[in-house]
C-alpha cells in the first residue's frame, strides 16, 4: 500500500508543469531565420517499435528549441504576435516576451509567454493605461486556411499550462480569444472578441476559468457564460484544448479540455445557431497568451503579480 501511494504521489508531482519565474536576462527578438532543431536522422538503437515520424503540417505551431529564433519560427509558420517587448522600463533594453523552455512534463520544449505586472502595457499605445497583452496570432497576412470567411470552419487545438498560485481580479484576464479583423476602412465590428476564455476571481474568493461569447457590438448582448468551471483545476497542470467552429450567422461552436495527467474532461461546451459573424470584417481568427486588465492607472496591479503562462502544439486546420 506504501509503495502504491508513494506511486500516485510521484505522479502527481511529475504531471504538474512549472511555475518557478524567474526572469532571463533581456534578449532582442531575432526575427532572422534560424536553423530548426531537427534530429540527425540516425536510427534508434532499441529493439522496440519504431515510432511515426513527426509531421509538420500546414497551420502547426510547434516549439523546436532554438529560443532565439522564437520570432522567426512564430512568423515563418503563418502567425504574428503583439508582445510588450518595448514597453515601459524595455524601451532601452528590450525583452523578448516569447521564448521557449524544456518541459519536463512534455518531454520536449514549449512556448513561454511572460508578463510583467509593474511595466507591460499593451503594444505602448499611448491611450490605453488599464490593460496589458502578450499574445500571438493570426492575421490577414497568414495563409487563407487560418483564418475564417464566414460560412467556414476552423478546428483549432493546442496545449497550455497556467502557472500554480495565478493571480486574477473580478476585471478580465483573457488567455484565449476569437476575435475579427479589422477592414482597411476601419469600420468592421471587432473591438469586442466573439469567444473568449477568461480567468476570473469570483465571489468566496474562489476563481474561474470561464467561457464567454458575445454577440454583434449594436446587440449589445454583454458577456453570455458557455461556462464556468473552477480555475485550481486547472493551475500547473498541462491540459489539452479542442475547439471547432463555424463562422456563420447561425454558426456553431464546441469546445473540450481534457487534463492530461489523468486524462479527466474539465469543460465542455456544445452549442448550435450562434451566431457567430461579424459585419465588415475581413476574417475571424484566434489569439492565445495572455490579456488582462490591471484597473485605470494600474489601480489593480497589487493584486497582481508577474507570470508565464505555457503553451504548446497550436494548430488550426480549415475543415
Amino acid at each position: 500500500m506504501k509503495l502504491f501511494r508513494l506511486f500516485f504521489l510521484t505522479l502527481a508531482l511529475t504531471a504538474a508543469c512549472s511555475s518557478g519565474f524567474v526572469i532571463p536576462d533581456p534578449v532582442p527578438g531575432n526575427r532572422q531565420n534560424q536553423p530548426s532543431d531537427e534530429g540527425n536522422g540516425e536510427e534508434d538503437d532499441n529493439n522496440g517499435p519504431e515510432e511515426e515520424p513527426f509531421v509538420l503540417k500546414d497551420g502547426m505551431l510547434v516549439a523546436d528549441g532554438n529560443d532565439e529564433g522564437t520570432y522567426s519560427l512564430i512568423l515563418e509558420r503563418g502567425y504574428n504576435m503583439e508582445p510588450p517587448d518595448e514597453s515601459g522600463d524595455h524601451k532601452d533594453s528590450p525583452f523578448r516576451h516569447i521564448r521557449q523552455s524544456y518541459d519536463n512534463v512534455l518531454k520536449k520544449p514549449v512556448f513561454d509567454f511572460y508578463i510583467h505586472i509593474q511595466n507591460d502595457d499593451d503594444r505602448g499605445l499611448p491611450n490605453i493605461k488599464d490593460r496589458q497583452r502578450n499574445e500571438i496570432k493570426t492575421d490577414g497576412k497568414s495563409p487563407a486556411a487560418m483564418v475564417a470567411q464566414e460560412g467556414e470552419t476552423l478546428r483549432m487545438s493546442w496545449k497550455f499550462c497556467l502557472p500554480d498560485g495565478m493571480k486574477t481580479t473580478t476585471k478580465f484576464c483573457h488567455i484565449h480569444q476569437l476575435k475579427g479583423i479589422d477592414n482597411k476602412e476601419g469600420t468592421a465590428d471587432v473591438g469586442i472578441p466573439l469567444i473568449t476564455f477568461t480567468c476570473r476571481s469570483v465571489s468566496g474568493g474562489k476563481q474561474q476559468l470561464q467561457v464567454i461569447y458575445n454577440g454583434r457590438s449594436q446587440n449589445n448582448t454583454g458577456n453570455e457564460y458557455l461556462a464556468k468551471v473552477n480555475l485550481a483545476d486547472f493551475l500547473g497542470e498541462w491540459v489539452s484544448v479542442v475547439e471547432t467552429v463555424k463562422f456563420a450567422e447561425k454558426g456553431t461552436y464546441s469546445v473540450v479540455i481534457h487534463r492530461l495527467r489523468d486524462g479527466k474532461q474539465l469543460l465542455k461546451v456544445d452549442v448550435k445557431d450562434k451566431d457567430l459573424w461579424r459585419d465588415g470584417t475581413t476574417g475571424l481568427r484566434p489569439k492565445w497568451g495572455i490579456y488582462r486588465s490591471f484597473g485605470e492607472n494600474r489601480s489593480l496591479a497589487s493584486e497582481l503579480r508577474d507570470e508565464i503562462l505555457h503553451f504548446a502544439d497550436f494548430y488550426i486546420e480549415k475543415l
